[in-house]
């Protein structure tokens, strides 16, 4: 098969003959391709092909003295591969290792912006520099792997173009631009495209092409670009030597070094070229404004120097983004709020409050009247609060009320009502009550009355929890009936807790109404007020300590006492004393209020109404007879021993 390898490798054997011939396969396999001239299958093909983001430039070229078909010669293809070359996308040429083959590092929090997020609730997200995030997040490469190349761009030496002939000679090739300038054509010649515009190139090829064929297309992109070197310096994040395309920008080249530093500028960046005025860039125009006028194309060489940072205000509040601005001499605050975005749908558009970095400890903050002050200078460190009008908290009595109506009305729901809204005006935006509404009956609830509620409520029931606990604690037994009972008072004190626990306060308000009432009383509305008109009730309820607990249907002119002995009448371990009736509005009766039993006392007599619940407790420190006579026998016989001491002593 390869005789010259056979006859090299005679003296060889075993192991060193196959690692000899495998070397010179691979030597022969790494040999570059040479051009060849090869027939075309075909004369109608168009071998070319368009790189993404390079757009390709066509022109048709022909020879005058020569029409049809017939005049044009045998087609043949040109498939050419220089050697060395390689099949790459169109990026960078001949880039050397720099900054930008290492990691970069996230820019580390100033000074301001730490003690701007501590003025900031926690749960908001870290105030940052306005564009930090922008450059910081961007590519490590910070440049366009496939740029669109622009019409008016300069080819220079360096550049690769792919160059497609089609008609009377099919080529595909792929040029690069010489030192001299010149690219070279197989059977064409050396063609000078250095300093050509890229929308000319293709007329620039034909003109040269058409000296040697006839009836043909030309198509020519830009396959790589040159690549150039760059310094970034001063303050940025990775400064140092940087390999870019020959079409980036100052922007990409401070995305491709992290941005700015902490104690980087924004707006104090000059692009500075040998024997040229530095130019200066403005990120702010880029990032806020999205103008690149002063975004210029680098060259090669260029340095691009980022001067330290400038004075810095915080904008919080309700602003389209929350930021740390860095200010030029003689900006207001007009300019720190446009920066970032303005002001949102919620923000209060009448002031604003600037905290100054002077008045840290918080004794000081100026209230500034918008949009007069607008033009207020501001001062390295202000801190600027825009306040929502929706969290901002306005007098009571200059608020709109939502309540809630519910039950016997024509027409339950919630309402926004005026200010100064009364529970009249809640029933009047609810169509009135229906023929079968209970006025007596009603449920006003109120937040605020809820959130005392459940704080009073939690406090009484700690501190109920404490007072038995600690009496459990301090009772001795003497002997084990007393040790049974007060294991078994600890377990009910225990489920007792239990239950309290789950009871959850309603925030209702007690009406002070008649039974016969038809109106609400001309009470003043709060925002969140929920009113429930039941229906009348039938019945009257009786339960606790009684022989038959359950409801009983109301009739006139019954009082209390009678629907207890329906239910059969106290039980022998009832509290009578300690009886008590809850009405449909809310407010409690009890049988403490008088001094007589619940038979004879003013509760017994008083007038049942709908809705009426007599409760009748049991007695808590109960004791039975025997344990009665075992405390009386103990004192008696303590009483004997202590005469029998003083006869003997006489």
């Amino acid at each position: 098969m390869f005789p010259l390898a056979h006859d090299r490798f005679k003296g060889l054997h075993g192991f060193q003959r196959v690692a000899a011939l495998a070397c010179t396969l691979l030597a022969l396999v790494a040999l570059p391709a040479q051009a060849q001239l090869i027939p075309s299958l075909s004369g109608d093909s168009n071998q070319g092909s368009t790189p993404v983001g390079v757009p390709s430039l066509g022109r048709s070229g022909s020879s005058s003295g020569t029409t049809g078909a017939s005049a044009a010669p045998t087609p043949s293809i040109i498939t050419i591969q220089q050697p060395g070359a390689t099949q790459t996308p169109l990026g960078v040429t001949g880039a050397e290792p720099s900054n930008s083959e290492r990691p970069s590092p996230a820019t580390a929090a100033g000074e301001f912006e730490k003690y701007v997020q501590k003025m900031v609730d926690p749960d908001q997200p870290f105030v940052h520099r306005l564009g930090s995030q922008l450059l910081s997040g961007a590519s490590s490469d910070g440049s366009d792997a496939s740029p669109l190349v622009p019409a008016d761009y300069l080819l220079v030496p360096g550049d690769e173009l792919q160059l497609s002939i089609s008609g009377s000679v099919d080529a595909d090739l792929r040029l690069v631009v010489d030192r001299s300038g010149r690219i070279v054509v197989p059977r064409v010649g050396p063609v000078m495209v250095a300093g050509v515009r890229y929308a000319d190139v293709p007329d620039v090829i034909r003109q040269r092409v058409a000296r040697q064929f006839k009836n043909f297309d030309v198509t020519v992109s830009l396959a790589q670009l040159r690549g150039i070197r760059v310094y970034v310096t001063g303050f940025a994040t990775n400064p140092g030597l940087y390999s870019l395309n020959s079409l980036s920008t100052i922007s990409a080249a401070l995305s491709k070094a992290g941005g700015p530093s902490a104690a980087g500028s924004y707006r104090n960046i000059q692009l500075k070229r040998r024997g040229q005025t530095p130019v200066n860039f403005d990120l702010y125009d880029l990032l806020v404004h999205g103008n690149r006028n002063s975004d210029v194309v680098l060259q090669p060489d260029d340095v691009v120097y980022v001067g330290p940072v400038g004075a810095e205000v915080a904008v919080l509040g309700s602003v389209n983004q929350q930021a740390i601005v860095e200010l030029k001499p003689g900006e207001t605050l007009k300019d720190a709020i446009e920066n970032v975005g303005g002001l949102n749908s919620v923000a209060d558009s009448s002031s604003v409050t600037i905290e100054r970095l002077k008045d840290r400890d918080g004794s000081y903050a100026n209230r500034v009247p918008l949009p007069a002050g607008y033009r207020e200078p501001l001062l390295a460190g202000d801190v600027i609060r825009v306040t929502s009008i929706v969290d901002a908290r306005a007098a009571q009595d200059n608020r709109n009320r939502r309540v809630v109506v519910e039950g016997e009305v024509a027409h339950p729901g919630a309402y926004v009502l005026p200010a100064r809204a009364t529970l009249q005006d809640a029933l009047k935006a609810a169509g009135g009550l229906s023929p079968n509404a209970y006025v007596f009956g009603t449920q006003f609830s109120r937040a605020s009355v809820l959130k005392e509620q459940v704080d009073n409520y939690t406090r009484a029931l700690r501190d109920l929890q404490v007072d038995l606990t600690r009496s459990a604690s301090t009772q001795r037994a003497a002997s084990a009936d007393e040790a049974k009972a007060a294991t078994a008072n600890q377990d009910a004190i225990s489920k007792l807790i239990t239950t309290l626990k789950r009871v959850k306060p309603t925030g209702r308000l007690v009406l002070q109404i008649t039974p016969d009432t038809t109106q609400l009383p001309d009470l003043a509305l709060e925002d969140g007020d929920r009113i429930y008109i039941p229906a009348k009730p039938t019945s009257v309820g009786v339960f606790g300590s009684v022989f038959n607990a359950g409801s009983f249907l109301y009739a006139p002119n019954k009082v209390l006492g009678d629907y207890l002995d329906q239910a059969g009448g106290p039980t022998r371990g009832a509290d009578e004393k300690s009886a008590f009736v809850i009405r449909a509005n809310g407010s409690v009766t009890s049988n403490l209020q008088s001094s007589s039993w619940f038979s004879s006392g003013s509760l017994a007599s008083l007038t049942a109404v709908p809705g009426d619940t007599i409760f009748v407790p049991e007695e808590m420190n109960k004791t039975t007879l025997v344990q009665s006579l075992k405390d009386w026998s103990q004192i008696i016989y303590q009483l004997g021993l202590g005469a029998a001491a003083v006869n003997a002593v006489k």
